[in-house]
């Protein structure tokens, strides 16, 4: 029973093939029914083959509804080949395809894709390169030869300065990333279905679901935060040796479980845009749809945010070198070996290469998000029936019962 919200169970046909009131042959026929009728001349022994799987003779099978008919080749038992209104075919689908798909959409989108997430990137980038400026404290210096407790309190309080600087970052950062996930999820849906969508069109869909992908933001976050809290607090208040180990077994303890969470509700934000149901209903739905896969779904994970990293490193250090050439103080400070104060040449130019950098990678990773959220969908709910009538696939213009 398929108790996904706004799609109906799909309907059973009959066992085996076989019709109402035709017999199966293993079957006895009533003393009082008719004898079948067997045509008089029948083909000689040894010399019937099986209906041909191709072409149009008479022993050609009809065409599988809705995936054009295409020959199939020699065999059995092999699959039609799938619709494809849009940018994934209508099937389960492979790690490639996923990945692929997620360029596709961003080739047969660009304007509406690239034009999100370049104007989310450049405002983001405008604000920490602000607050980097503004409002950030100066690091804090590490003294290279101290040791025993000072070497470890210096490590705290650096640690503790480098979070801090990097928090409003980061909090920008997530909130340009749930902004162009929220419109690009409207329009990977819709190009799944080969149908296109305006930046006004996919804008006005999803801003009533912004607040709602905030709080989940918020929530994960929340979460994470709490068991890496957790993880290092006991460690942590020991403050000697043995504390700083149990402060790193801790952590990567603390790690694990993050991890497997973070997988485990990764679909979340998909379910709630395109399901349009509250937070928690969302990460159940996540945590459904990922069970039983959830190695293959950090993989698929990985392997995106591996390609977004050599995509950053590859754009980001040409950028970063030439902002540390263009930038005359920072190479001193570097070369003295004093802490680098870089200036507004500095943050311009690496701000460039970070606007470039977010604006690949941004809708790259949504939707990889997208097109595995209708995966998992594919394989645990047959969605594809539904899309494939949703795309006026020939074949599939009858609703399920």
């Amino acid at each position: 029973m398929n108790d996904s919200p706004g799609w109906a169970s799909p309907g059973s046909a009959p066992s085996d093939g076989q019709e109402t009131g035709i017999p199966r042959p293993s079957e006895p026929v009533d003393a009082g029914s008719p004898a079948p009728q067997w045509s008089p001349s029948q083909p000689p022994p040894g010399q019937w083959s099986p209906p041909s799987t191709s072409g149009t003779g008479p022993g050609a099978p009809p065409p599988a509804p809705g995936w054009g008919g295409a020959p199939q080749g020699p065999g059995w038992g092999r699959p039609p080949m799938a619709a494809k209104p849009g940018v994934i075919p209508l099937r389960p689908l492979g790690i490639g395809e996923i990945l692929d798909g997620a360029v596709s959409t961003m080739r047969a989108h660009w304007r509406t894709v690239l034009g999100v997430s370049l104007t989310v990137a450049v405002i983001a980038q405008i604000a920490i390169i602000l607050i980097q400026r503004y409002l950030l404290p100066d690091p804090v210096s590490v003294d290279p030869n101290a040791v025993g407790t000072e070497a470890l309190r210096q490590a705290a309080d650096s640690m503790q300065s480098t979070l801090l600087s990097s928090a409003p970052a980061t909090l920008i950062s997530m909130i340009a990333t749930l902004i162009t996930t929220a419109v690009l999820t409207v329009v990977i849906s819709r190009s799944v279905l080969g149908r296109g969508a305006t930046l006004s069109d996919a804008w006005t869909e999803a801003r009533p679901r912004l607040p709602q992908l905030l709080g989940l933001t918020l929530l994960l976050s929340l979460m994470s935060a709490a068991i890496m809290t957790i993880g290092l607090l006991p460690g942590l208040l020991l403050g000697s040796t043995a504390g700083a180990l149990l402060a790193v077994f801790g952590f990567a303890a603390a790690l694990v479980v993050v991890l497997w969470l973070m997988v485990r509700f990764t679909l979340a934000a998909p379910a709630l845009m395109l399901e349009r149901q509250s937070i928690l209903t969302s990460m159940r739905r996540s945590a459904k749809l990922v069970r039983g896969a959830w190695w293959r779904t950090f993989g698929i994970l990985a392997l995106t945010y591996l390609l977004v990293i050599v995509v950053a490193l590859v754009i980001g250090v040409p950028f970063a070198i030439i902002a540390m050439a263009v930038d005359s103080g920072g190479i001193g400070d570097l070369m003295s070996g004093d802490t680098a104060e870089f200036g507004w040449p500095f943050l311009i130019v690496s701000g460039i290469g970070e606007v470039i950098v977010s604006t690949l990678t941004y809708p790259f990773t949504a939707g990889v998000m997208a097109l595995l959220y209708v995966d998992q969908r594919i394989r645990r709910e047959a969605l594809d029936l539904d899309l494939a009538r949703a795309a006026n696939v020939p074949g599939f213009d009858t609703p399920r019962s």
